[in-house]
């Protein structure tokens, strides 16, 4: 479904029965939409591309990522699409020693209440959709870059002007366009850190992935200065192949075709069966990664940021769709718990997400030293969790998969 552009039409409404504006249709707009579909709204998704879906691969999946999949009702559709793992599992590159290995069975789901697992990241993007499309109130308007934002604090409306100079207004907007947001950059206008790592991503079908890394986990390689991560998708039908290393080049933030000579030219002091993952896929894309530092204040009048946009962050922690949705859903109950005061609840939720998130970010940089940890550092993180027990990896990650529904929001 679509809407036109009608200034004349919205001019002569009132602005609690305009839409809410979400810039970005990718997962954290699509569940920004669906939060405020929860909570009585009407909602118009601006895209810039020219179709909705989702690039990438895989993602894995945390207890909080089911609770917020149940709390915006699409949790059917999103366990029915996803593996679930036995295990999270990290072995040393170089020797194939296990470093740590944390169950994720039934003790992990009588703890944290949900399962772990990993999904296809345009499965989640799907199930998103599907709901959105479901509910008959959330319209989508494709090829619409969002350019500039106006407000008009006295009418207490916001409007988006896209490339094209059209002009979308509604009662408030929702910033969810990505690691590039245009919207953070009008209101904030921070720079991006260039990690200088740089990320392989390709999918590979089981007929042609090594029998013995055909292991129903999460599993990651560490290596100096590099890490190698797979698991299934699809039922098992297919594998997610991600590799990781420090670039010898001065990089760029951005994606591109990569090369197979590039990768293999990183592994070279590898295990044999780690090495075996870097030759299976026939073609890699190539992402070259950076974050931003995290801010205390994302939110300007009626314009408030979501996703990767609020807090892009680097994938070591495997979390940023997770936190994505976790914002939409506290952003909903902020919506509740304020009565529909826009100011309120803005405030609201961007208090109950701006420390959760900025230790996301900070958490992922340093889980990015651990994994590619070189000498002494290297002996020391092989030592780190050899032989912890389960109830204290458990206890480690409480701050984390510990997120549900009726604890996202705290308003002392």
């Amino acid at each position: 479904m679509t809407l036109a552009a009608n200034p004349a039409a919205r001019a002569t409404s009132s602005p609690s029965t305009l839409p809410v504006l979400v810039a970005g249709g990718g997962i954290g707009g699509l569940a920004a939409a669906l939060a405020l579909v929860r909570q009585g709204y009407e909602v118009l998704v601006l895209e810039q591309a020219a179709e909705l879906g989702e690039i990438g691969a895989g993602i894995q999946l945390g207890p909080n990522a089911f609770a917020a999949f149940d709390a915006l009702g699409v949790g059917p559709q999103a366990r029915a699409r996803a593996v679930y793992t036995d295990c999270m599992v990290m072995h040393d590159a170089v020797d194939a020693s296990l470093v740590g290995r944390i169950e994720t069975g039934e003790a992990f789901r009588a703890r944290f209440g949900n399962p772990y697992a990993v999904i296809h990241r345009a499965d989640v993007h799907l199930s998103l959709l599907e709901g959105a499309q479901a509910s008959g109130r959330v319209a989508f308007h494709t090829a619409t870059r969002v350019e500039r934002i106006e407000q008009d604090a006295a009418a207490g409306t916001v409007t988006a002007i896209d490339q094209h100079g059209r002009r979308w207004t509604g009662q408030a907007l929702i910033g969810a366009d990505g690691v590039k947001s245009v919207v953070r950059q009008q209101y904030v206008g921070d720079p991006h850190r260039v990690t200088g790592h740089v990320v392989y991503r390709a999918v590979v079908d089981k007929a042609d992935f090594p029998a013995d890394l055909q292991w129903n986990a999460a599993s990651l390689w560490a290596g100096p200065k590099c890490h190698l991560v797979h698991y299934p998708l699809r039922g098992g039908e297919q594998y997610n192949v991600v590799v990781t290393f420090h670039s010898r080049e001065t990089e760029e933030w951005g994606v591109r075709e990569g090369s197979k000579a590039e990768v293999e030219s990183y592994f070279q002091g590898i295990c044999a069966q780690a090495r075996q993952l870097i030759e299976l896929p026939r073609s890699w894309r190539r992402w070259a990664t950076a974050d931003k530092d995290p801010i205390e204040n994302w939110t300007f009048g009626r314009v408030t940021l979501l996703g990767d946009a609020a807090h892009p962050t680097t994938q070591y922690m495997a979390q940023g769709a997770c936190m994505a949705m976790e914002d939409a859903v506290t952003f909903g109950q902020a919506l509740r718990a304020c009565g529909h005061d826009w100011p309120a609840a803005l405030a609201l939720y961007q208090k109950n997400r701006v420390a959760r998130t900025g230790r996301i970010v900070l958490s992922s940089r340093e889980m990015g030293r651990i994994y590619h940890a070189t000498g002494v550092e290297r002996l020391i993180r092989n030592q780190m969790w050899k032989d912890r027990p389960q109830p204290r990896f458990y206890d480690a990650l409480e701050w984390l998969y510990g997120w549900r529904l009726d604890n996202c929001l705290q308003q002392g």
